[in-house]
């Protein structure tokens, strides 16, 4: 028997919402299974090696380690441990509780900056309490790399380690050679013939070479590191890859970088991209349905009975106008039918001019006619860059705003005649509202802000300038950034209180008085940069040789309040 048209329609209706519950099924699935590939477990080991008691200190190894910790922590590493000035069996107890640690991360970075030796082609790293008189000592002195290899082998995706320990080694001028020994100690590190999979070591130098110290704050490997390793995105073979480049390029060829081990092919980076926001287009409005031509007959009154219906004047009318269909209103030929790929060029050819000459009311109108959606947060930024006040009209304290200042040569003008007394014909057009200034921009959305001092952090981290590290405490909107920028402020702070931050909200806002007080407020006293050179001197010489006896003093007779943090830091890494 045929089915009714009514059941048909019943059981589309019924197969819809059948339909949709599959759709977001499928749909969930999708986003967990994203989730689930961003939930990676990163982890990292940093040692840095300064204070050699058998050897002269190294200068700069201190400052590497305490900057790559910092980046690791700023990109979200779950746990970062970072050492200084190890002996023997502390660094080798550090690298059994790390093999611990790293169990079951995804990812595992260890970070040494110090002094390394080669001897019968297996290398070491050197505590700092190692005496190395003989060749035979090196296995209870030193830490073989082969241990710190095996102790990386429980991680799942990548293990890498860097090692900046191929610097110009005192101990094998005076390391004497055993009998039977095949091959002598020497200067940098040999290269590794057998790594395991997912495994990358990299050298500051290639084998058998010396790495520079370098004469900033940080040699150029680590320099290097800090600029590359962790761009969002890349991966670790392309960031490796442009870390050679740029300490070739720093020590004029002098000293190159080389990796040994093997990845597979899938794209391995250490940070990895920030989810991409899909941009929803501007909702199109609805064009209003046109009523029908042919409407149906109104149904005929029923004959009422008795009733004899006058017959109607007759009137001379005209025949009946032709009733054409309304014409749904075409787009300008400039504007139909065109092609996405051109309109986004023309717009980028635009952006291209507003940036090299931008102007508010150009980049406003740029923005409302803006037709590629892909530049719209470009356009955004750029607007966001240059509005530095609001565009309407400031009120002033009385409540009433101020009147617009006329210029003398331009004639006032003349005031219209009340609506009710215009003409029907010109009454429209009198009353049309007067064109509108340009609002003031809407309010920022917190993901674009935080997007924007994410990329501003990033430039300051391969770059770090006091100044700008201070400017961008000061004007930082997302605060889930706040704890970052003020780690990456302590570890480039030397001092100079003209740069340190304002760090007590109550006290951003200046009293209202003459130029004689934000005079007296800005200068400081000259007892005070004293304490502060002084407590400087007095900090380095605790990193020399850090202990916790020193530090407790230091911090009860510290005078300068800006070095306090990274004395509080000195004392974490000591072990308080």
């Amino acid at each position: 028997m045929p089915r009714s048209i009514g059941a048909d329609a019943a059981a589309d209706a019924e197969m819809k919402p059948k339909g949709i519950l599959v759709g977001v099924i499928a749909l969930a699935a999708a986003l967990l299974c994203g989730s689930a590939a961003e939930a990676e477990r990163r982890v990292a080991f940093v040692i840095g090696n300064s204070a050699y008691k058998n050897a002269t200190s190294l200068p700069n190894t201190i400052n590497d380690a305490n900057a790559v910790a910092a980046l690791f922590r700023s990109v979200g590493f779950e746990v970062v441990t970072s050492r200084s000035d190890l002996g023997v069996v502390d660094f080798k107890r550090a690298v059994r509780d790390f093999l611990i640690t790293a169990e079951t991360a995804d990812i595992a970075v260890v970070y040494y900056a110090g002094h390394g030796i080669e001897v019968a082609g297996t290398n070491y790293l050197i505590p700092v309490d190692a005496k190395l008189a003989r060749d035979y000592d090196v296995e209870d002195e030193a830490v073989a790399l082969d241990r710190i290899i095996w102790a990386l082998q429980s991680v799942k995706r990548l293990r890498l380690i860097l090692l900046d320990a191929c610097r110009d080694n005192p101990f094998v001028a005076k390391l004497q050679r055993s009998v039977g020994v095949r091959a002598a100690a020497k200067s940098g590190l040999a290269k590794i013939d057998d790594v395991s999979a997912d495994t990358l070591v990299a050298y500051a130098a290639k084998a058998g070479s010396v790495s520079y110290d370098g004469e900033g704050a940080n040699s150029p490997f680590a320099t290097a590191l800090l600029r590359h390793i962790a761009e969002p995105g890349v991966d670790i073979r392309i960031a490796l890859g442009r870390v050679r480049d740029e300490v070739l390029k720093l020590t004029a060829g002098r000293q190159e970088p080389f990796i040994y081990g093997s990845l597979g092919g899938a794209t391995i980076p250490l940070v990895p991209l920030p989810p991409a926001k899909r941009i929803e287009p501007a909702p199109v409005p609805a064009v209003a349905a046109r009523e029908p031509t042919n409407r149906p007959a109104a149904a005929a009154a029923p004959a009422e009975p008795n009733r004899v219906d006058k017959p109607a004047p007759t009137i001379a009318t005209a025949p009946p106008a032709k009733v054409e269909p309304a014409k749904v209103p075409q787009p300008p030929k400039s504007q139909a039918a065109v092609d996405p790929a051109a309109a986004c060029g023309r717009d980028e050819q635009r952006l291209a001019r507003l940036r090299s000459d931008p102007v508010p009311d150009e980049v406003a109108r740029l923005q409302r006619e803006l037709s590629c959606d892909k530049l719209r947060p470009q356009v955004q930024r750029l607007f966001e860059s240059i509005a530095t006040a609001p565009l309407a009209s400031p009120v002033p304290a009385g409540g009433t705003p101020a009147k617009a200042i006329e210029s003398p040569s331009t004639p006032p003008t003349a005031i219209a005649p009340p609506a009710a007394k215009l003409p029907p014909a010109k009454s429209q057009a009198a009353l049309e509202p007067p064109p509108q200034p340009l609002a003031a921009p809407p309010p920022e959305d917190p993901a674009l802000a935080c997007n924007r001092d994410e990329q501003r952090l990033a430039r300051l981290r391969s770059d770090p300038v006091p100044e700008e590290v201070a400017r961008l405490q000061r004007e930082l909107t997302c605060d889930r950034l706040r704890a970052q920028v003020q780690r990456l402020f302590e570890s480039i702070a030397t001092i100079p209180a003209s740069v340190a931050p304002v760090l007590n909200p109550a006290r951003k806002a200046e009293p209202p008085g003459g130029p004689a007080t934000s005079t007296r407020t800005r200068a400081a006293p000259v007892s005070q940069e004293a304490a502060c050179a002084r407590d400087t001197e007095r900090l380095a010489r605790v990193r020399a040789e850090p202990t916790l006896d020193a530090i407790a003093r230091f911090e009860k007779e510290l005078g300068c309040e800006h070095i306090r943090p990274q004395l509080q830091r000195l004392r974490e890494s000591v072990g308080q």
